[in-house]
């Protein structure tokens, strides 16, 4: 199974004019690029806007499945745009269901770890002026999923991926969105998500707010 990079993407917040007449700042909009520098922090030329709810030491890699925009692209009848849900990375072969919080995947120069399954944000349909986007992603848990440099460097787009750590815990991107984002988790769930010692304090701090007291 071949992992590679399909599109590269870095950008800066900007403001960006909504379908609606209303104007909103946001780093969703990415634009590809051949190459990239990794850091501890992040791409440079890359950066979020509300760094409440994006950004941080266990969140700088943003990574989206190539193969969901031919699904999605079936769903609505319309192909979307790329990077439409403001990704640094779209690839092949790491789909939800397989790739487990804490896996490593050296890229290029880089090493990054995976920290956390990504909560879809409202703001991908107001990118996309696509009516209920935001639901269907929700819906469907085709988000993508977030991870911390473990080793900066470059990236370039036709570096391969390769998986150089790979866990036993069976704790998946699918797994965390079922029990989390779907609120289907008991509290036995919810801790086996919180002993995988890579998972993003973010979401740790999700998951514990989730355990009946």
């Amino acid at each position: 199974m071949k992992r590679k990079i399909i599109h590269l993407a870095v950008g800066k917040p900007k403001e960006l004019a909504l379908p609606n007449n209303k104007r909103v700042m946001t780093g969703i909009e990415k634009k590809l690029v051949k190459t990239a520098q990794l850091t501890m922090n992040g791409f440079e030329n890359d950066a979020p806007h509300n760094l409440k709810y994006h950004g941080g030491v266990d969140r700088t890699v943003c990574i989206y499945p190539y193969e969901h925009y031919a699904k999605l692209a079936e769903m609505f009848g319309e192909e979307l745009q790329i990077t439409a849900f403001g990704e640094n990375l779209i690839v092949t072969n790491m789909l939800e269901n397989t790739v487990q919080i804490g896996d490593k995947f050296q890229i290029g120069e880089t090493i990054i770890q995976v920290t956390e399954a990504r909560n879809p944000c409202s703001t991908i349909e107001k990118f996309n002026a696509i009516p209920n986007l935001y639901k269907t992603i929700h819906e469907t848990g085709l988000t993508g999923y977030l991870c911390r440099t473990i080793t900066p460097g470059e990236i370039k787009e036709t570096d391969e991926i390769k998986q150089i750590h790979q866990e036993s815990h069976g704790v998946t991107v699918a797994f965390c969105h079922e029990k989390v984002l779907h609120k289907k988790g008991t509290n036995e769930d919810f801790e086996r998500i919180l002993a995988v010692e890579a998972l993003s304090e973010r979401y740790r701090d999700q998951v514990e707010k989730r355990i009946k007291k």
